[in-house]
C-alpha cells in the first residue's frame, strides 16, 4: 500500500510540475477543449430542450373550433362529442372568453368596456382533444364541415416545424462536434509533444536509469486528461451562467412565453448528466491527444 501511494504521489507531482512548466501552451489546449465542450454542451442542452418542448406540444395538442357569431356552442357540442377521434372537449363561451381577455388587459370595468365596443366581439369556442396527434388533420377537416363552425385551428404545423428543427439541430451538432473534436485532439497532441520535447533531457536520464516508457510518459497522459477535465469544467460553468441568465430574463413574460420556458426546463437527471458528459468527453479528448503525442516518443 505504501509503495502504491509513493508511486501515486510521484505521478501527481510530475503531472503538476508538467502543467506548471507548460505555461501558455497549456492554455492553448485548455481553451480549445473549452470551446469544443461549450458548443457541444450548448447544442446537447438545446437538443434536449427542443425535444422536451416537442413532447410538451404533442401532449397538449388540441383543436380549437370557433363558431359563427350567431351559433351557440350547445348546438354543436353533441355533433362533436359523437366523433370517434374525440376523447374530450371543453366549451368556452364568448362571455367567459371576453371576461378573461378584459382581465388580462387589466380593465376592471368589464361592462364599461363592453359598452364601448357596442357588443362582445368574441365567439363561442370548443377546445377538442384528439385521440392522438396523427388524427388531428382529419379531425379538423371533419369539424370545419359542421354547419355553424366558422374556423378550426390547431398547432400541428408548429409541431412539425419544431421536429424539423430538432433533426437539423442534431445533424449540425454532430458535424460541429466532429470538426472541433479533431481540432482539440490536434492541439492537445501538439501541446503535449512540445512539453515532451522540452523535457527530452530529463526523459533520457530516466531511460538510462531503467525507467519504463509507461512510467516516463504516464504524467504526460495525465496532463492531457487534466486539459480535458479543466476545459469541461469551464464549459459547464459558462453554460450554467447562460441558463440562469435566460431563466431570469424570461421569468416575467406572458403566458405563452411561460409555456415555452417551462418546456425548456431540463429534468433533474439531465441537469446532473450534462456536467458528467462534458467532463467525460473532455477527459477522452485529452487522453487521445496525449496518447498520440507520446506514442512516437515511446517507440524511440
Amino acid at each position: 500500500m505504501f509503495k502504491f501511494l509513493t508511486k501515486l504521489d510521484y505521478l501527481l507531482k510530475e503531472t503538476f510540475l508538467g502543467l506548471l512548466r507548460g505555461g501558455w501552451m497549456n492554455w492553448a489546449a485548455i481553451s480549445t477543449v473549452t470551446v469544443l465542450l461549450f458548443l457541444f454542451g450548448l447544442s446537447l442542452q438545446t437538443s434536449w430542450q427542443v425535444e422536451k418542448l416537442l413532447n410538451q406540444f404533442g401532449s397538449q395538442l388540441e383543436v380549437s373550433v370557433y363558431l359563427d357569431p350567431d351559433t351557440p356552442a350547445r348546438n354543436i357540442e353533441p355533433l362533436v362529442a359523437q366523433m370517434s377521434d374525440v376523447v374530450a372537449m371543453q366549451t368556452i363561451t364568448k362571455e367567459q372568453a371576453w371576461t378573461k381577455l378584459v382581465q388580462e388587459l387589466g380593465i376592471s370595468n368589464i361592462d364599461g368596456a363592453t359598452q364601448q365596443l357596442g357588443d362582445n366581439p368574441l365567439v363561442d369556442e370548443i377546445k377538442v382533444k384528439a385521440r392522438n396527434s396523427e388524427v388531428v388533420p382529419n379531425l379538423a377537416t371533419e369539424l370545419v364541415k359542421i354547419r355553424g363552425v366558422e374556423s378550426v385551428q390547431y398547432i400541428d404545423e408548429a409541431v412539425k416545424r419544431i421536429a424539423q428543427l430538432h433533426r437539423g439541430l442534431n445533424w449540425m451538432t454532430l458535424t460541429i462536434t466532429i470538426i472541433l473534436t479533431l481540432t482539440a485532439i490536434a492541439v492537445t497532441t501538439t501541446t503535449i509533444r512540445l512539453i515532451v520535447m522540452a523535457r527530452r533531457r530529463e526523459i533520457e536520464i530516466m531511460q538510462l536509469v531503467g525507467a519504463t516508457s509507461a512510467w516516463i510518459y504516464l504524467p504526460f497522459i495525465l496532463q492531457g486528461i487534466t486539459f480535458g477535465l479543466v476545459g469541461g469544467a469551464i464549459a459547464w460553468s459558462f453554460i450554467s451562467l447562460i441558463q440562469q441568465f435566460i431563466s431570469r430574463t424570461l421569468a416575467n413574460q406572458p403566458d405563452f412565453i411561460q409555456f415555452i420556458t417551462n418546456g425548456l426546463q431540463l429534468s433533474t437527471a439531465q441537469v446532473l448528466l450534462l456536467p458528467l458528459i462534458l467532463l467525460s468527453f473532455g477527459a477522452v479528448v485529452g487522453l487521445m491527444g496525449s496518447l498520440f503525442a507520446v506514442r512516437r516518443f515511446a517507440k524511440n
